[in-house]
């Protein structure tokens, strides 16, 4: 069996590429996926394909939706939902993954420093384990495939 990992959340560090290299190293069955995780492609897809917006809020509200159509197929395709939250900007996107993958019955690995655990109380309560570092969270899918601990 393979596992699908949906990565989400912030876009400002490296954690996506050491989860992967973590999987790999491990020999996990694990297809991963993310969001568009280039900003700029993110912000402008809607201008650049379905044409330019006077309106900073009509220019969002376009690719903000036609984000949601990869968002919503890959966080309902996942096994397990990993949501990383950063502490350089709020990541209200990532808020809102993880809500919609709560609601849909994911699986969820919430991944953020120790400094934002009164801040995400409430999204660490929906998860299903609380890790603070990228290695955590590969070792929690050792535990959960292999049924080993590290």
């Amino acid at each position: 069996m393979s596992w699908n990992i949906y990565l989400s959340g912030e876009i400002h560090s490296d954690w996506r590429d050491q989860i992967a290299q973590g999987i790999k190293d491990a020999g996990l069955p694990v297809n991963l996926s993310t969001p568009v995780t280039d900003h700029s492609s993110s912000d402008d897809c809607g201008d650049n394909i379905l044409g330019a917006e006077e309106q900073p809020f009509w220019k969002d509200h376009k690719a903000s939706k036609m984000n949601a159509i990869r968002t919503r197929k890959l966080i309902g395709d996942a096994d397990v939902v990993v949501v990383r939250f950063g502490d350089k900007y709020k990541q209200w996107n990532a808020a809102f993954d993880a809500g919609y993958a709560a609601a849909l019955g994911k699986a969820m690995i919430i991944l953020h420093d120790p400094e934002l655990t009164h801040a995400l109380k409430e999204v660490d309560a929906a998860a299903l384990a609380v890790a603070q570092t990228p290695a955590q969270v590969v070792d929690i899918m050792k535990y959960v495939i292999d049924g080993k601990l590290p």
